[in-house]
């Protein structure tokens, strides 16, 4: 049996969640919400509840024992360190990133991790990848916006044309997409059911329709939550390629094809829509994750889905296809 290495999964620290109450402000603030003294809220609404598992790494391995997870790539998860100015979020990256290169000594066979960046400043970016990757980082997280930046802009070029001399994985993780407010999703939580798969789908597409791969491509991009809407919107995006002329005005190939240079991690909670995501990108270019410790993480339930997949691709999906991206011996 292959390894079972989870691409997409969280940690947060104490210092980190002090940093944002200090230097959060105004859009982001952590305060009590339904009995959880320590919800972030963002512009005034609930947005993601950190959990107890998100800050106890002896748990964190608890929890990989028990669901039979032998590697976990670990990350940041959203707001990232995208507040508070340069200053502190450059401190705040390099103290995540020195906190994961502390867990991945501490358990060297069960920890990798992700570097997390000041993506708002590409010199410091640069600068943190750098030292982010020689103590031990294998791939780099970014949100599927900046602050309602598209990861396209051109001010981000420094920081792809860095990650792709190095050939490293990105997890494109969503965050609340612009416009949440217009769209009225704060009601019954849609940021996280519909905004979150909407900001990840936005981006890969767009990445895709720019030419992104095409400029960078060593590329290997994991769109969270199995690439979100894309995998059942492959169709469209084609016709839309070929019958839109602004759909295609940078790229020759269509989308489908590029996005069989995509990888997606399997946080989908349905089996058809696994199923869809190894017959849109591919059975080498799906990853095991489960969102662990989220409230909606699911470390068995992931994992069983893969397990019920054919023989030959439950194994890639299991670890095979991350130990050849990430170089996971």
């Amino acid at each position: 049996m292959s390894l079972v290495i989870d691409v997409h999964t969280h940690m947060l620290s104490r210092p980190w969640l002090d940093m944002l109450k200090k230097h959060g402000g105004p859009r982001y603030t952590v305060k009590e919400a339904g009995g959880i003294p320590d919800v972030i809220h963002m512009d005034g609404a609930a947005f993601m509840t950190p959990m107890a598992g998100m800050f106890d790494w002896d748990l964190r391995i608890k929890a990989m024992d028990k669901g039979g997870v032998d590697i976990s790539v670990v990350s940041l998860t959203c707001p990232s360190v995208y507040w508070g100015g340069e200053d502190t979020s450059a401190s705040t990256a390099r103290m995540m990133n020195d906190d994961f290169a502390a867990a991945q000594a501490a358990h060297p066979d069960r920890i990798r991790w992700y570097a997390t960046l000041p993506w708002e400043y590409p010199q410091s970016a640069v600068a943190e990848l750098e030292r982010a990757v020689a103590n031990g980082a294998v791939g780099v997280m970014v949100l599927a916006n900046i602050v309602g930046a598209s990861l396209t802009a051109p001010q981000f070029a420094p920081i792809w044309q860095a990650i792709d001399r190095k050939k490293l994985p990105v997890l494109v993780h969503p965050t609340a997409p612009p416009g949440v407010g217009e769209m009225d999703m704060a009601t019954h939580s849609l940021t996280a059911s519909i905004g979150f798969t909407f900001d990840t789908s936005l981006a890969i597409a767009r990445c895709i329709s720019d030419g992104f791969l095409d400029r960078y491509p060593n590329l290997k991009l994991i769109a969270s939550h199995g690439g979100g809407a894309l995998p059942y919107l492959a169709g469209r995006l084609d016709i839309c390629h070929a019958k839109i002329p602004a759909c295609s005005a940078r790229t020759a190939d269509k989308p489908s094809n590029y996005l069989r240079r995509i990888y997606v991690d399997s946080v989908v909670f349905a089996q058809n829509a696994l199923q869809m995501c190894v017959d849109t990108v591919g059975p080498d270019n799906v990853l095991y994750g489960s969102d662990y410790p989220h409230n909606i993480g699911d470390i068995t339930g992931c994992l069983g889905r893969v397990n019920s997949l054919a023989e030959g691709v439950r194994q890639a999906v299991r670890g095979r296809n991350a130990q050849r991206i990430f170089n996971i011996t």
